[in-house]
């Protein structure tokens, strides 16, 4: 397979001039700019031998696109060769310190240019090759460590009767509380860099437990006095253990796994052990170490006791069952406990076969890895069994990078969206501005921004734009970050699920349960919950309620049945929809009674009157006539119970009055005791 070059310029005529004398021996790729350089490094990164980038461009020019790769780290993969007629020794400084290989000045020749090339090309493999060595010899010597390490804390564990999975459970555990407590506060001399140490170190914590007596480590049920002293030696006998280690105690390893083998047991109020040290006196790393340990012993399973729910493990380790701990580690503790459980169960059932396939495929693109036929067979397979689920799923799933901006959508989603897979400048094209809303584009985008690597979900609901029709669809992303020793941002995973008829029969529903079957108008659970919410709320505007019911309405039943009784009560009904306004809350309180909420500007009783005049009439044989008791707001305190009680009042003073009538809430109407009722 012939190397590939990637030649990004402006100017056709310069492209192709410059494939013309390379296409022989390379395979070409072209971008007329950085922005178009971008999206197929994203998708090329590792096939291309070396670029060729001019400086002058529109949309995004040479030193932005040096800028972009060195964020995205492809400026470590694929060497760059500056060609460009600018000579100024301030533009040739600045290519170099962003890391170009080499820089050719227009006009070139033919000689030069493949020369260059090909140079450039083979230094770039032997210092990858060199490169890949000393990575391969410090992966072998930290493999080799780690595996060691686990291997002696294994064992430990084999004679405690319990699984190898707590010694991973305990390093898991140390990173996050790690990276949580660095979230939080720089008041701890740790840095990112120093968690891979401390966590190796973890793995010691119990190795003193190996001169432990069987019969003592393996006792089910409750310590003696006795066995407990012995059980608490294990602590300064591990410590010693690797105190002894000659000609290593000075090592960083060797250091951190004393501190923690020793004082992993002290509480920060003094009643730990061996040593009764208190609040700071215990090395961070300890403390850290010591809350791992106590989370997962609460949630296994022991010889003395069953396992515990993450739940209450967590509610013990904060009501300081256990004893007590750091305040800056609970907190650490609270602001994970919703991904700790969840970590530790990803941990136990091992990587996700997308996630090995991810793995296999990368080391194969760098060349890490040789694969036979079958082998590509089975990944054959994978792929094309991991494209049709997501295709059944359908959803939308996508790949956002900040720098340079652009979108790659799933090939399911860019059939559905009838989008290119590949998205440049999101936020100014179709996708940012009319598949999504372009403010809640650009909140979607902010919100990604603003997570943490220890908190990176965001999910959120968004009306969107689907090929001219407007659908509810839940977005669920990821933010990405770099691993350096302030992560950086780099861009977003996510999909877009469709969820608008789950939303239309969800809002069904809830109109169901807000509405009278009969009548159509509100129930009077939601009218109150209406009303309630306005009274707490607007305490400027003027309102009254209205409560009703009609008179004989007996009388029609009886008379001419209970569908005619229906037929009446869905007459009042229509009434009080064609009278009353949008800002009106009407509603049917059951039986022959109703409600009506208003707001009024200079006097109430106008309006009362116009809606009391138009409730009173003829349906069919039955006279309709109405008993209305009126409350104004400004009285109940912003109480609906207290409005509600006033207005009931007074439509019992207009029963008591001879019915057909309305009446305002006095004050001397809460002393008549309701006997008209």
């Amino acid at each position: 397979m012939r190397n590939k070059i990637l030649i990004v310029d402006d100017s056709e005529i310069n492209r192709s001039l410059l494939s013309d004398m390379l296409s022989g021996e390379y395979e070409i790729l072209e971008a007329e700019n950085g922005m178009e350089a971008s999206a197929i490094l994203q998708s090329h990164e590792h096939e291309i031998s070396v670029m060729l980038l001019d400086i002058v461009m529109p949309v995004m020019d040479g030193f932005e696109t040096l800028v972009a790769m060195n964020k995205n780290g492809w400026i470590k993969s694929i060497p760059v060769i500056m060609i460009s007629a600018e000579t100024v020794p301030a533009y040739v400084d600045r290519a170099y310190d962003l890391g170009v290989q080499d820089y050719i000045s227009r006009p070139f020749d033919e000689r030069t240019v493949r020369r260059r090339v090909i140079n450039t090309i083979m230094l770039f493999a032997k210092q990858k090759e060199l490169s890949h060595m000393v990575a391969d010899q410090m992966m072998e010597k930290e493999n080799g460590n780690q595996l060691m390490i686990e291997i002696l804390s294994n064992i430990v564990e084999f004679r405690n009767g319990e699984s190898g999975l707590h010694v991973l459970h305990i390093r898991t555990l140390t990173e996050l509380f790690l990276k949580a407590l660095l979230e939080k506060t720089d008041k701890y001399d740790i840095s990112r860099k120093d968690i891979p140490l401390i966590c190796n170190a973890s793995a010691l914590h119990d190795i003193g437990k190996i001169v432990i007596p069987e019969e003592v480590l393996n006792k089910p049920g409750r310590f003696t006095d006795e066995e407990f002293a012995i059980m608490r030696t294990h602590s300064m006998e591990g410590a010693r253990l690797l105190e002894d280690i000659p000609m290593r105690k000075n090592e960083p390893l060797i250091q951190l796994g004393y501190q923690i083998c020793r004082w992993h047991h002290e509480r920060y109020d003094g009643k730990g052990y061996p040593d009764g040290l208190k609040g700071e006196e215990i090395p961070i790393v300890a403390q850290v170490v010591a809350l791992a340990d106590v989370y997962d012993a609460l949630t296994s399973k022991r010889v003395y006791k069953d396992a515990y729910s993450h739940e209450k493990a967590v509610e013990m380790i904060l009501n300081g069952e256990c004893g007590i701990f750091n305040p800056i580690l609970m907190e650490c503790l609270k602001d994970i406990s919703d991904t700790l459980e969840k970590e530790l169960s990803v941990l136990s059932q091992g990587s996700s076969q997308t996630e090995i396939l991810g793995t296999v495929e990368m080391m194969m693109e760098k060349g890490e890895l040789e694969v036979s036929e079958r082998t590509l067979r089975l990944l054959e397979h994978e792929r094309t069994k991991y494209q049709f689920y997501a295709e059944l799923s359908h959803e939308i799933q996508f790949e956002y990078t900040a720098m340079p901006e652009m979108l790659i959508l799933s090939e399911w989603g860019a059939r559905y969206l009838d989008m290119p897979e590949t998205v440049l400048n999101p936020r100014e094209e179709a996708f940012g501005q009319k598949v999504f809303d372009g403010s809640d584009f650009e909140e979607l985008l902010r919100l990604l921004v603003n997570t943490t690597p220890e908190k990176p979900v965001v999910e959120k609901k968004y009306l969107l734009n689907i090929n001219g029709h407007e659908r509810w669809s839940r977005v669920i992303a990821r933010s990405m970050w770099d691993d350096g020793e302030t992560p950086e941002y780099m861009g977003a995973i996510g999909k877009i699920v469709d969820i608008h008829d789950n939303m239309e029969k969800m809002t069904n529903l809830e109109r169901m349960a807000a509405h009278d079957s009969l009548t159509g108008l509100l129930n009077h659970k939601a009218a109150k919950e209406k009303i309630s919410d306005i009274l707490n709320q607007d305490e400027q505007q003027k309102y009254i309620l209205l409560l009703f019911d009609l008179d004989k309405f007996k009388q029609a039943n009886d008379q001419y049945g209970h569908l005619f009784g229906d037929e009446v009560l869905k007459y009042v009904a229509e009434t009080i929809k064609k009278s009353t306004r949008a800002s009106d809350i009407a509603a049917r309180m059951g039986g022959d009674e109703f409600l009506l909420f208003m707001p009024y500007k200079e006097q109430a009783e106008p309006l009362v009157k116009r809606i009391f005049d138009l409730l009173c009439g003829q349906y069919k044989e039955f006279r309709v006539s109405v008993s209305m008791g009126i409350a104004c707001a400004e009285e109940c305190g912003g109480d609906y119970s207290v409005l509600f009680h006033m207005a009931d009042e007074a439509m019992y003073e207009a029963k008591r009055s001879g019915r057909g009538r309305y009446c305002f809430y006095k004050a001397e109407m809460a002393d008549t005791g309701g006997e008209a009722r």
